[in-house]
């Protein structure tokens, strides 16, 4: 589930942490760059729960209105088509995600009002009234308004981002991020499957020793890196570049330099994108300059060893 860009972004802000705070050491960085990422899964399955309890929150409004003195036929003869979901009833019995839930013991217990307000966002949309009122009732349409859902109501929304701020640190950037893996997730299941498959933390386990090791390299030997950065930005006031920028590009030249298989375009756009996210406004620029002129003079000095399928020219 974890992609590389997210450990490349959880690890520069994990490296200025390391660079500005008294006390760091490379196993507390290597520690709460796993607590970041084990974070972010905790949040896919976390959203997972939410749509979960939204919909027995619907359940107990129906539930409410059938046992009212004088109830409507409407309160008599609700449509349950929202309860009724195969989809939301195949989340609700995975395995998986009840074995996760109870382990990491997440719940929305203390969160009654943002079921409430989601609840109430879901209703009032016009994919909701469609899917209610569709003649069409099979697995994918309860598929399709599960992932209309997750597509419409949880970006961008401040009322959510200000709770789970509240609740961890590390959850504000990963919002998007994980509402994707949700969606693609959902994607893959099928009507036959007893208890589809979710996403694992790591894709394999290459992917769960990169953020690590490069980590690891970036810290120690950082100096290196910051000695070839100096050389380059020498008619620049160095107290003027963001100390951002300069782990920005310790990292995407860690990254050239120590890891062989990967190609130096994927490296320098990640990094790049990275500058436009999370540093000064013209950070790409300066950081995409930068990066391409060691790139350049090193690819000359053939100080960039590449190998793998489809590296040899990169």
């Amino acid at each position: 589930m974890i992609s590389r860009r997210l450990i490349r972004i959880k690890l520069v802000q994990v490296l200025y942490a390391y660079f500005t705070n008294e006390g760091s050491s490379l196993d507390k960085s290597d520690r709460e760059l796993q607590k970041s990422i084990n974070k972010a899964y905790d949040l896919y399955h976390y959203f997972i729960l939410l749509i979960i309890k939204v919909v027995d929150y619907a359940e107990e409004r129906i539930e409410i209105a059938g046992n009212k003195k004088l109830p409507t036929f409407d309160d008599l003869h609700p449509n349950k088509r929202l309860i009724d979901n195969k989809v939301l009833i195949q989340l609700s019995n995975n395995r998986q995600f009840l074995n996760y839930i109870s382990a990491s013991k997440l719940n929305w217990s203390d969160s009654p009002d943002l079921v409430k307000k989601l609840y109430h966002k879901i209703i009032e949309s016009d994919y909701y009234q469609y899917y209610m009122n569709s003649d069409k009732h099979d697995y994918e349409a309860d598929k399709q308004i599960i992932i209309n859902i997750f597509t419409n109501e949880f970006e961008d929304w401040e009322y959510l981002y200000q709770l789970l701020e509240e609740q961890s640190i590390y959850w504000n950037d990963d919002i998007e991020f994980v509402v994707s893996m949700i969606i693609k997730t959902l994607q893959k299941f099928r009507e036959s499957d007893e208890s589809p498959e979710l996403m694992e933390l790591y894709k394999n386990e290459e992917d769960r020793e990169f953020g690590k090791l490069l980590l690891r390299k970036s810290i120690l030997k950082h100096q290196e890196y910051r000695g070839i950065i100096d050389q380059y930005t020498k008619n620049w006031e160095l107290e003027r570049i963001a100390l951002m920028d300069v782990l920005i590009m310790i990292v995407a030249l860690t990254e050239i330099m120590e890891f062989p298989s990967i190609p130096i375009k994927v490296t320098l756009n990640e990094y790049i994108d990275i500058a436009r996210y999370y540093s000064t406004e013209k950070s790409n620029e300066f950081v995409n300059g930068i990066l391409d002129k060691i790139v350049i003079d090193f690819r000359k000095e053939n100080k960039i060893i590449k190998t793998g399928r489809g590296l040899l020219g990169d």
